[in-house]
């Protein structure tokens, strides 16, 4: 009788699709977007691909059979997807061996210590993404000159240290605009950046695969997006010569990347509808005021994982109603 029912962490599968087809339809999803830091930054983008996932899989492999004595699984693809994300969060010209460090904190600190897949509290590249960040700030914030000739790149900074910086120095916001890329070039990806953060366009073209394989819902991105934008909008119209248009936030940094495909992440963000949207809504919010008023120029990593860590109080607060469940009546006395 024990055989019929198997109880178990997240992620749930309901329907005839194994974790494994999810998590290479999530693969698939992002090589638009990697083809495209490939195509701006060259063999160097590939180089940092490689080595974060095969840094991944050998982690996972290594740590699996020899420390927790089980079989490894690095075929399900969870050690792909924490590769290339990493990948994507950091930039091209990153030293390989801060990008195997990255990649051992993302495995084994966030992912391994809590139990494997499913039992994982912290999205991992994000995990692996800070750690680098905090422990190399100056390898991590150094972006490479754009590879491909005849782009009008951002090449010393990005748009958003360029803000950061502009308005920590008092520059009017007519002057910072000047120096910025035009809107077109932050959607198409003509800009400075980590690989996974320099497209909008093809980040959302993988955004809606996933959503027509079923791999996500629109929930969370679209709470995130539109969170960011009418906060931002706000700022902006209370004081334009302080803040940047709403449009700048959205289109640049890591908001669409960390929308789409970190804070989406099934085993990490919340399992209801409700959930989903207070959560994305809570990143949106997060991500605008340390873009703001934090020391960091970006947010949506630490909004995130400040979020992961909540998620768990979201799901037991918001759980559906049970089926057949019945109202207890307060007992009279």
């Amino acid at each position: 009788m024990s055989n019929l029912l198997t109880v178990s962490p997240s992620p749930h599968i309901h329907s005839g699709d194994s974790t494994q087809k999810i998590m290479y339809r999530v693969v698939y999803a992002m090589i638009p977007a990697l083809a495209w830091s490939v195509f701006v930054f060259g063999l160097d983008a590939l180089r940092v691909t490689l080595i974060a996932v095969v840094a991944c899989l050998a982690f996972e492999y290594i740590i699996q059979k020899y420390l927790l004595k089980i079989k490894p699984v690095i075929t399900d693809g969870s050690a792909l997807i924490t590769g290339i994300l990493l990948a994507f969060n950091v930039p091209s010209n990153l030293p390989w061996w801060i990008i195997v460090i990255g990649s051992l904190a993302a495995v084994g600190i966030a992912k391994l210590s809590f139990g494997g897949l499913g039992n994982n509290i912290f999205n991992p590249a994000l995990v692996g993404r800070v750690f680098m960040l905090i422990s190399f700030p100056v390898q991590m914030t150094s972006w490479p000159v754009n590879a491909r000739s005849g782009i009008d790149a951002i090449t010393s900074a990005t748009p958003l240290s360029i803000i950061k910086e502009g308005i920590s120095n008092g520059t009017p916001i007519s002057e910072i605009t000047q120096k910025l890329p035009t809107t077109f070039d932050m959607f198409l990806g003509n800009i400075g950046g980590s690989l996974g953060e320099i497209s909008a366009l093809f980040l959302i073209l993988g955004g809606l695969y996933m959503l027509w394989k079923k791999v996500i819902t629109w929930h969370i991105p679209v709470s995130v997006i539109a969170t960011v934008a009418l906060v931002a909008a706000v700022f902006w119209i209370i004081d334009p010569s302080t803040y940047i248009n709403p449009v700048y936030h959205i289109f640049s940094g890591g908001l669409m990347l960390g929308a789409i495909f970190m804070a989406t992440d099934m085993v990490t963000s919340p399992m209801t509808p409700k959930g989903q949207i207070i959560y994305g809504i809570g990143i949106g919010v997060l991500t605008i005021l340390i873009r703001l008023f934090g020391a960091y120029p970006e947010g949506i990593s630490f909004a995130i994982l400040i979020m992961n860590a909540l998620v768990p109080l979201l799901n037991r607060y918001l759980k559906p109603k049970r089926f057949g469940e019945v109202k207890k009546q307060p007992v009279k006395g």
